[in-house]
């Protein structure tokens, strides 16, 4: 699934994979420059706390873009897929700014979403200029391919990650969020050995990435976000490994990206932070 068009006279919206646990408090990096990107003041976000298994998701939310200083934070509560599908949901995206998808569980969030009315709202917004963020299960949905679950540790493995269809958001990454904490460098680099043509996203905790239309995006946050790049790849064992074999991938390149780095999609290219002005 590709991203759905726009038009010419209009300008996509960022696409923000955060990879989960993001700081509710204090500074709150991540979450005040989304909602700063959304309008500031003015930012009208609605939260789809679907993912989650607590009551307490969306309402959480709303206390924190409130105390942030938005205008407008609304929650839906879709627990199921009639939901998604409820005129009267559908229309309070109307004005918004800004979408947030809240972590939980991520197969959860792809089998009520999937589909259906709101799934393709979101995605026509996005195309017309409205930002989507997303935190750890919100993060894994928003490619074309998204990673259901799959084993921890640093090799590779056949059989090592499990995928599903995501949002569609970007058809160029494969995303994976708790990256650093949670150990799962094998399962995405045994993610991007199924197809070699995506780049494969690590993004730890209290961390995130915005991804503008011209998809150079710059990391945020207090950790790094880990790239695995597979143009080059002269070899991989993936189609004849046997079940939990360990796997050969022969000339991958990777890097390692924390705040204000940035990375260009289409280039494939990394690049440092920005230098402030005034410094030579």
């Amino acid at each position: 699934m590709s991203p759905s068009p726009h038009q010419q006279d209009q300008t996509r919206g960022y696409v923000i994979p955060i990879g989960g646990a993001e700081e509710r408090t204090g500074s709150m990096r991540v979450l005040r420059r989304f909602a700063k990107l959304c309008g500031g003041r003015n930012a009208q976000i609605v939260i789809i706390p679907t993912a989650s298994s607590l009551p307490d998701t969306g309402e959480r939310y709303i206390e924190i873009f409130t105390k942030i200083g938005v205008s407008r934070a609304i929650s839906l509560p879709v627990s199921e897929r009639a939901d998604a599908d409820r005129k009267e949901y559908i229309e309070q995206f109307n004005g918004a700014t800004g979408i947030f998808m809240t972590g939980g569980n991520q197969l959860r969030l792809s089998t009520i979403l999937g589909g259906t009315l709101m799934a393709q709202k979101i995605r026509r917004l996005n195309a017309a200029g409205v930002h989507v963020a997303g935190t750890s299960a919100g993060a894994a949905i928003m490619p074309e391919h998204m990673i259901a679950g799959g084993s921890m540790g640093l090799s590779p493995q056949a059989d090592g990650v499990n995928l599903a269809p995501g949002l569609g958001l970007t058809n160029a990454v494969i995303i994976d969020q708790h990256f650093s904490q949670r150990d799962r460098l094998g399962r995405l680099l045994t993610a991007v050995s199924y197809n070699p043509f995506l780049l494969g996203v690590g993004i730890d905790e209290d961390t995130a990435i915005f991804i503008p239309p011209d998809r150079v995006f710059e990391v945020e946050g207090s950790g790094s976000v880990t790239i695995i790049d597979p143009e080059h790849l002269s070899y991989s064992s993936m189609d004849r490994a046997k079940k939990n074999e360990s796997l050969s991938l022969l000339d991958l390149k990777l890097h390692i990206l924390s705040k204000g780095c940035r990375f260009d999609i289409h280039e494939r290219k990394p690049y440092p932070p920005k230098k402030p002005r005034g410094r030579r």
